[in-house]
């Protein structure tokens, strides 16, 4: 792969700028509740050296049901620079997680106007099956400075979707596995109806991954969005079940160099609540 400070960069390449001033970690794992994992409990006992625990359900809108919501960019700003992030630093964030949770704290950086940022590939299981270093000490972190803005084109909401929906002006990406996509499996929250927005395309985000964790080449993603029907042309808008994994389909856009792409936040957890919404079943 390309180390690309603005999306994905190596555990060799992270390993060779730690000593850099201006680099700051994170560890952003998060994991479903029937993974039966805590994420900060496992941080506490090995992360990577001068790593601080970024948590994607506290970093979030307080005043929504909604899981994990963008907070508002003066809570982002307070929130990150507090973790000693300050503006011009770049940021590396990782994880630990099934759910390759780093990717929607990449996004949420993205989308507070934050484009230092970059995912390390194969996260925190890739950097320990290397034998490089990991820690238990905390390092307190100097308060910084950070300016967030918010960039209200990352960012589609229900009635968005909706118009996308209905239109055909964009294509919906949906990251959830395919029984989930079809209706016929359960979704994991209670009280969601089951099924996809109507003309949604289903590209499950473990096909953008080999089995070690580590993000395709770019021609096999290439090939994962065409196998799904994507026009790589064309705008797309990524969701998933809470607006985690969904975060894994626009780093690999990006990736690929597709610029007009953007996540629906509150994704199923949202849709499949709503009253009177059209949903579909089946493949698409």
């Amino acid at each position: 792969m390309t180390d690309d400070p603005k999306t994905l960069v190596s555990t060799e390449w992270l390993a060779g700028h730690l000593d850099d001033p201006g680099l700051r970690i994170l560890d952003a794992s998060w994991h479903m509740p029937a993974a039966g994992r805590d994420a900060r409990t496992e941080y506490a006992t090995a992360h990577i050296p001068d790593a601080q625990f970024f948590d994607i359900d506290a970093v979030a809108d307080p005043d929504t049901d909604l899981p994990h919501m963008l907070p508002t960019p003066e809570a982002f700003a307070r929130a990150v620079s507090a973790l000693g992030i300050g503006d011009g630093d770049q940021v590396v964030i990782y994880d630990d997680a099934a759910t390759h949770s780093a990717a929607r704290a990449w996004w949420t950086f993205r989308a507070m106007g934050y484009d230092r940022v970059a995912v390390l590939d194969g996260g925190l299981a890739k950097w320990r099956a290397e034998g490089r270093p990991v820690t238990e000490a905390v390092t307190a972190a100097p308060k910084a400075h950070l300016t967030a803005n918010l960039r209200p084109d990352l960012i589609r909401d229900a009635a968005q979707v909706a118009e996308a929906s209905a239109q055909g002006s964009a294509q919906i990406i949906d990251a959830r596995a395919a029984d989930r996509f079809r209706g016929e499996a359960p979704e994991p929250r209670p009280g969601l109806t089951s099924g996809h927005m109507p003309g949604a395309k289903n590209l499950p985000f473990g096909q953008l991954y080999r089995p070690d964790g580590t993000m395709k080449d770019a021609d096999a993603l290439r090939a994962a969005f065409a196998d799904a029907g994507v026009d790589l042309s064309r705008p797309a808008i990524t969701s998933c079940g809470s607006g985690i994994t969904a975060a894994s389909l626009s780093l690999a856009l990006e990736r690929l160099g597709h610029r007009n792409h953007s996540l629906y936040d509150g994704s199923w957890a949202e849709w499949g609540a709503l009253p009177n919404v059209k949903t579909a079943t089946g493949d698409a």
